[in-house]
């Protein structure tokens, strides 16, 4: 299981995307990523979940989100992506 930051923002995604895709690489055929910790975060959370689940689609590996924030699942509805962003 992959996890998230307690902080994720602008500053944080491009390094969170690099050490996350390498780790899921070493995940089976399903990847989930945990975001319960996330306390801090902005948009560029959902990007880096975006991020991770087409470096899982490109490996043929299934994904999924466990513990999502109700704020940033909120903030997934308002973009239209929520779908994109299955619970584990």
């Amino acid at each position: 299981m992959l996890s998230l930051p307690a902080t994720l923002t602008h500053e944080q995604a491009k390094g969170c995307v690099q050490q996350l895709t390498q780790a899921l690489r070493a995940e089976a055929a399903q990847v989930v990523v945990d975001a319960a910790k996330l306390r801090h975060f902005d948009s560029s959370a959902l990007a880096v979940l975006l991020e991770l689940r087409r470096e899982c689609a490109r490996a043929g590996k299934r994904f999924a989100v466990q513990g999502l924030p109700s704020r940033l699942m909120d903030l997934a509805k308002l973009y239209g992506i929520s779908g994109l962003l299955p619970s584990a």
